[in-house]
């Protein structure tokens, strides 16, 4: 699925450097990767408790993409200026039917991911496949929310886990590590 780390490719996170950390290999897969998937908060920070947010995100996965040039130029988000670093990623995802605003004029770029996003986000970069089956060990994923399939794919496919054995937590925010070991 993804690279080891070797001696013969640095690893320039300085807040990355154990090994047995649950997101030290998906880190180096993420950016070692061409392109890379992530370029850290800083040169030598990839802040992996900071809590991910949605350009953060579909950044990542346009990343994963390739960096594909959107289609179109015109952006319905007043809240993603034509300079944002995210704006293609964004464009980009919309298109795509990856993610969609907030509301009809705000995409809240600087807003954390929670877990039911990110992970219809990667469902639906995955184009949408339907889960093998149907029951959901999951107590606060009911039947009638937009991402149960996803996480019912996520889970299958094992992508992500519960926080518990009965709880998803969906609306808990995902920090930078985990949206990495999830894309990984």
């Amino acid at each position: 699925c993804g690279a080891t780390r070797t001696e013969e490719v640095p690893f320039r996170f300085d807040d990355v450097q154990t090994p047995a950390a649950y997101y030290f290999e998906p880190v180096y897969w993420a950016l070692h990767h061409t392109p890379p998937i992530t370029v850290g908060t800083d040169e030598t920070h990839f802040s992996p408790k900071q809590l991910c947010t949605r350009a953060q995100i579909v950044a990542f996965l346009w990343r994963l993409a390739g960096e594909p040039e959107p289609e179109g130029e015109s952006c319905p988000f007043a809240d993603v200026p034509e300079d944002a670093w995210y704006r293609s990623a964004v464009l980009w995802a919309v298109e795509q039917g990856i993610a969609a605003g907030t509301d009809e004029t705000a995409f809240s770029p600087k807003e954390p991911c929670t877990r039911a996003q990110i992970v219809t986000f990667l469902w639906r970069a995955a184009g949408r496949p339907e889960p093998e089956g149907e029951s959901c060990p999951f107590e606060d994923v009911p039947e009638t929310v937009y991402y149960r399939s996803a996480v019912l794919w996520a889970v299958e496919n094992g992508i992500v886990y519960g926080v518990t054995p009965t709880t998803f937590c969906p609306n808990e925010s995902c920090t930078r590590a985990e949206a990495v070991a999830f894309l990984w």
